[in-house]
């Protein structure tokens, strides 16, 4: 991987949604901040996000699914 890419391939985050049976839109559903689909989409394909982004996908997710107990460091190898 070239030096300063921000590329990191799939990410845990898209493994994690498909187990869920959850899409993407179901993030942007449940979020409570201006989350949108691309930006899910990039986290998923392994496009480097900020860490707001990745909070707000993990908060979402929290919401999406209530009984389940995630971290960031679970959703994203980077």
């Amino acid at each position: 991987m070239p030096e300063g890419s921000t590329e990191f391939g799939t990410q845990p985050l898209d493994a994690v949604m498909v187990r869920l049976g959850l899409t993407n839109h179901d993030l942007v559903a449940a979020s409570a901040e201006q989350l949108t689909h691309k930006v899910v989409a990039k986290g998923r394909k392994g496009r480097k996000l900020t860490l707001n982004a990745q909070n707000k996908i993990l908060s979402a997710l929290r919401s999406a699914c209530p009984g389940e107990t995630f971290r960031i460091e679970e959703l994203f190898n980077y």
